[in-house]
């Protein structure tokens, strides 16, 4: 299943961690929710495979930990996301489809 597309209409924004939106339901730590708006990655099911981070050209993610998430301990956040420049590598490069781009949506 990949990230809801319409996240930012379909949920709630749930507050904010280091710096970036977080939208629910967050009910840690099986339910972290999508983190970022114009890049966004859904916690609940990035595995932490690091193509994203490693391959932006603009150096949007950083490494968090997640302890006890049952998907991976770790995830890509979108720390730099004002720095996105709508590449769609990322979103490309996903095996599970958990990262969405969209230049409408303002960090």
């Amino acid at each position: 299943m990949a990230i809801d597309s319409n996240f930012d209409q379909n949920r709630e924004r749930a507050g904010e961690e280091n710096g970036v939106a977080v939208w629910g339901p967050v009910e840690p730590p099986e339910k972290l929710g999508i983190h970022g708006t114009h890049v966004a990655v859904d916690y609940d099911i990035c595995l932490a495979d690091g193509a994203c981070l490693e391959n932006c050209p603009v150096d949007v993610f950083t490494w968090v930990d997640t302890p006890d998430h049952p998907v991976s301990e770790k995830k890509v956040e979108p720390t730099n996301e004002d720095q996105c420049i709508d590449c769609m590598l990322c979103v490309d490069i996903c095996p599970v489809d958990a990262i969405d781009v969209d230049a409408s949506r303002q960090a």
